[in-house]
């Protein structure tokens, strides 16, 4: 008996040991921020690592050379300590510099939702403003809860394994997948709560920026639902889309899951890129708020006796344009703070990129409005410009600025066609036009990648590319007009892949829930407004005291 135990404690002995010895082995998060960026982070202006990383490939042809290369610096490092604590200064500072750009972008991106709250309330019937600002304020809340939980961990808990941040110093702990492993991860498996390896510098500086572009997501909804869905149904929604829906597809996409590394296994071009979220954010958004209007039906009255759709117009329409250019301008973080970093000079590129593809989008619909019924429309001038910034946000990168123009247009007339197949052809009733701004055109601003992408930019993308590509040196993500037919049809087939995935997911989801209990409010709510029977304050007091007058 005594014989037993003591094998038992050694057999325990060994095993906690062992387990202590991986845990010893696993980088440790640093919460304080004094460990994150050194030498190994200093680069030059083209990328270039100032540590000579020590060839393990004895077969490969650049072998010898390699290790010469390694073995000199480990010799001028050892007679050059100051060098190296020079280079630790400077590696931390790169890190740094790009934390603070960064932050400060997603700030920008998280004063959207002012410009999100002002569209949409400022594009529905006067009786239903206070529900609309509810569900704006309430979005954040839940969808943050959401994501802070679980959201954060299935996205980018395995990010250092395939696509680390290295200008954020590659977050070396969120190194797991909870399904799949290798090029073949499928859902991200550290970081739940912000918790143990997540609680680290650089995975908080990713947070912050990367909450925002799911809280995006999850505001797009509220302007396809609006003016007639519960208000726990509505919290239901964004707790299933800052859980599950947007990270899921954000971990194949961003977080080095499958989808990412395609270019690698099936030798699909770069692999699916979108450089900062027409289909990840954007399209994700948008046929997820398809499926909510389809499962919730049309508002009451919107279509005739005969069939026909009838015009609920904007109350506000100075709310309408103020929340538009709100949005222009947080869009100058969505886009250029997704490099980052302000070490990495393309955010100018594509900083211009975003700005005349919002223009061009702007000019399009309203010009094409206007030859189709006589009058421009602001409301539409007004999607146009957000339906060219949402076509652009995956290409804005790796293109020209006129192909960014040509981007814009294209999105222009997509979103008065998309509004008009919605509303005449399916007879989906969408009130702010969601669907047709964010599905359509994130679709296409994803496509656009496999079309116009020009190569100057992306080398290395989803680990394709860093010496050559194409049989060009530095060759970055490039399209069918450039000669990648590979990438087209990557393009083209992850886009279709995220519309089934947000509309399909969502549909099967809520219809479930619909049938348990309904989602919509009672007609007699509906009729009178949203604004009292749901949440007790009317967004217009006053019209009360005077139709009591």
């Amino acid at each position: 008996m005594t014989r037993g135990l003591v094998r038992l404690a050694f057999c325990l002995a060994i095993s906690i040991g062992g387990s202590l010895a991986l845990q010893a082995d696993e980088p440790k998060p640093d919460p304080a921020g004094i460990a994150t960026g050194d030498k190994s982070t200093a680069a030059d202006a083209a990328g270039n690592a100032f540590v000579v990383a020590e060839p393990t490939d004895k077969n490969a042809p650049d072998y010898a050379a390699n290790k010469k290369s390694f073995d000199d610096y480990q010799a001028q490092a050892a007679k050059e300590p100051l060098a190296i604590k020079l280079a630790d200064s400077v590696g931390h500072i790169r890190v740094a510099t790009n934390f603070a750009w960064t932050l400060n972008t997603g700030y920008l991106v998280l004063f959207m939702q002012a410009g999100f709250a002002l569209l949409t309330c400022g594009l529905v019937r006067k009786k239903n403003a206070g529900h609309l600002m509810m569900l704006n304020f309430a979005a954040y809340v839940f969808a943050f809860v959401a994501y802070y939980a679980v959201g954060y961990a299935f996205q980018f808990g395995a990010v250092a394994i395939n696509a680390a941040p290295t200008n954020l110093g590659g977050i070396p702990v969120l190194n797991k997948f909870l399904i799949g492993s290798g090029q073949w991860g499928f859902l991200g498996g550290k970081g739940f709560f912000l918790s143990g390896p997540a609680y680290d510098v650089s995975s908080n500086c990713l947070i912050l920026f990367e909450v925002v572009f799911m809280e995006t997501a999850g505001y797009i909804i509220v302007g396809a639902i609006c003016e007639r869905i519960t208000f726990w149904a509505f919290l239901l929604c964004e707790l299933f889309v800052g859980a599950i829906l947007y990270p899921v597809f954000g971990c194949w996409v961003w977080g080095g899951g499958w989808l990412s590394q395609i270019g690698s296994t099936w030798n699909a071009g770069h692999g699916y890129v979108d450089f900062a979220g027409s289909t990840v954010v954007h399209a994700i958004g948008g046929f997820c708020a398809m499926a909510l209007a389809i499962i919730l039906g049309p508002r009451l009255g919107k279509y005739g006796p005969d069939g026909q759709p009838r015009a609920f117009p904007a109350h506000n329409l100075v709310f309408v344009v103020a929340g538009t250019f709100i949005l222009l301008f947080g869009w100058m973080g969505f886009n250029p703070g997704s490099t980052l970093g302000a070490t990495d000079l393309r955010i100018a590129v594509v900083a211009v990129n975003t700005n005349l593809a919002a223009i061009a989008g702007s000019a399009a619909a309203m010009l094409l409005w206007y030859l189709m019924f006589g009058k421009p429309d602001i409301t539409m001038a007004c999607n146009g410009m957000l339906a060219g910034l949402v076509a652009i946000t995956a290409p804005c990168a790796f293109v020209s600025p006129t192909s960014a123009v040509i981007i814009g247009i294209l999105a222009g007339a997509v979103v008065c066609g998309g509004v008009l197949l919605n509303e005449r052809v399916l007879k989906i009733d969408d009130p702010c036009g969601a669907i047709s701004v964010h599905g359509f055109c994130g679709w296409l601003g994803a496509v656009c990648v496999g079309i116009f992408a020009d190569g100057t930019y992306g080398a290395g993308w989803n680990g394709i590319g860093a010496a050559t590509y194409m049989g060009h040196a530095g060759q970055g993500v490039t399209g069918l007009l450039h000669g990648d037919t590979r990438q087209f049809l990557t393009q083209l087939g992850g886009a279709t892949l995220c519309a089934a995935w947000a509309f399909g997911a969502t549909f099967l989801v809520f219809t479930v829930v619909n049938k348990i209990k309904s989602m919509r409010v009672t007609p007699e709510e509906e009729l009178a407004g949203l604004d009292v029977p749901q949440f007790g304050l009317a967004g217009y007091p006053e019209d009360a005291l005077l139709t009591q007058d």
